[in-house]
């Protein structure tokens, strides 16, 4: 088995006798690769751009596997920049569900995003919670071939001389995993090699989205792929196919999982949408709080690029005042290429106080995985519960752990 890197790295009192105070660099601790879906192409090219960007942390964050932790870590260290190793799964609230609340799903009631931070390096939990993740895995998988095959149904119906195959999308546009997204972009590839002309392709898309025309113009991939999936994959479109609740594990059941991985269990916020709007679940951050409290949450990301910067402040303000770790990313999850640097929804940079706040949750998760690869407690106890009265410690302990891996670590 791989070993940790961090287990070769000098022991704390060393590291923060060596780190300079006060630097505040941009950090994402948040983004998918290749392994689920990605804007990225592969790995190499995140890391090309997080020296670009001057980007000291990054932290892989895909759904339900960790096969992208090994070549992010050996690309992070190549540039020296720190890898942050996270995990993301959706999970059910079933009572919610019931009552219609939605969580930080905008569009699904019960169904909630959960993250994993700063979990061991290599990946290892017991042989039954790695046989219910693989069960939710080989599940979405299914889903994902019930859409191809309603996709080949519907093609043939319309005479569209396409026909798709989960094995050739997995080879060419996945690693193993293959998601909605992935399905999207196959079609819009086969789409333009089996049309040449733009007319043709208009006319082939106007028929795959039962006689409606495409709005995205033909030379704005990120854009014509979201309409392909939004058209034919989603609720109402020819080739949707319903998740069965097998396929989602309860809240409990992923925090049980992260924290086996030795992980510190994380709530992606969503707050507001365009037009101001909140879920049910998060229009109040005292409830919020107290919801989380009761699971002993006491970790948040954000992805700021979604928000309105006046909301994200109040927002981040109440729970920092409630000693949380916050952290901020970008996902990357859809085709649209953006920069790590993270910012808010109408593009502004993050502000001072946010961007201090941000890496700061870094610090905190990179002192977290160094503690653990010591087999110490980082910032949960021996009980699994968040210690926030370390937190301060460990944010100068992850300063320290993170400059010693942008200037001094080499491979």
């Amino acid at each position: 088995m791989k070993s940790n890197f961090l287990s070769s790295f000098p022991d704390s009192q060393t590291l923060l006798k060596t780190a300079p105070e006060g630097n505040i660099p941009e950090v994402n601790g948040h983004i998918h690769t290749p392994y689920s879906f990605s804007a990225f192409e592969n790995i190499t090219q995140i890391f090309e751009m997080a020296r670009r960007e001057k980007i000291a942390a990054v932290g892989i964050n895909d759904f339900f596997v960790s096969d992208g932790y090994e070549p992010f870590c050996n690309e992070a260290l190549k540039n020296n920049v720190f890898p942050m190793f996270n995990i993301e799964f959706i999970s059910l609230l079933k009572s919610e569900q019931e009552e219609g609340i939605r969580i930080n799903d905008p569009n699904n009631p019960g169904r909630c995003y959960f993250s994993g931070k700063g979990l061991d390096y290599p990946f290892s939990v017991e042989k039954s919670l790695a046989e219910k993740l693989g069960h939710v895995v080989s599940e979405s998988q299914e889903q994902v071939k019930a859409m191809i095959a309603k996709c080949n149904q519907w093609f043939d119906s319309i005479q569209a001389g396409i026909q798709l195959d989960y094995f050739d999308i997995r080879e060419k546009f996945a690693k193993e995993l293959v998601r909605e997204r992935h399905i999207a972009k196959a079609i819009r590839v086969a789409v333009f090699e089996t049309r040449t002309e733009d007319s043709g392709r208009k006319d082939l898309l106007t028929r795959i989205f039962d006689e409606k025309e495409p709005k995205s113009d033909l030379s704005d991939i990120p854009a014509l792929d979201n309409e392909i999936r939004g058209n034919l994959l989603k609720s109402g479109g020819k080739a949707f196919v319903e998740e069965d609740e097998s396929a989602f594990m309860s809240l409990d059941e992923v925090i049980e999982i992260i924290q086996a991985a030795g992980g510190i269990p994380c709530y992606p916020v969503l707050l507001d949408d365009k037009i101001g709007n909140y879920t049910e679940y998060e229009r109040d951050p005292e409830r919020l709080y107290n919801q989380l409290a009761k699971r002993n949450i006491k970790c948040l990301e954000l992805i700021p690029g979604r928000n309105d910067a006046s909301h994200l402040q109040r927002f981040v303000e109440f729970f920092q005042n409630r000693d949380f770790v916050i952290l901020f990313g970008t996902e990357h999850n859809a085709p649209e290429m953006i920069p790590l640097t993270c910012d808010t929804r109408d593009k502004k940079p993050l502000n001072s106080y946010i961007r201090r706040i941000s890496y700061e949750g870094a610090c905190v998760v990179a002192a977290h995985q160094y503690l653990r690869a010591r087999a110490l407690p980082g910032f949960l106890n021996e009980n699994g519960l968040p210690d926030t009265a370390k937190k301060a410690a460990l944010v100068k302990l992850g300063n320290a752990v993170i400059q010693y891996t942008n200037v001094i670590y080499k491979v």
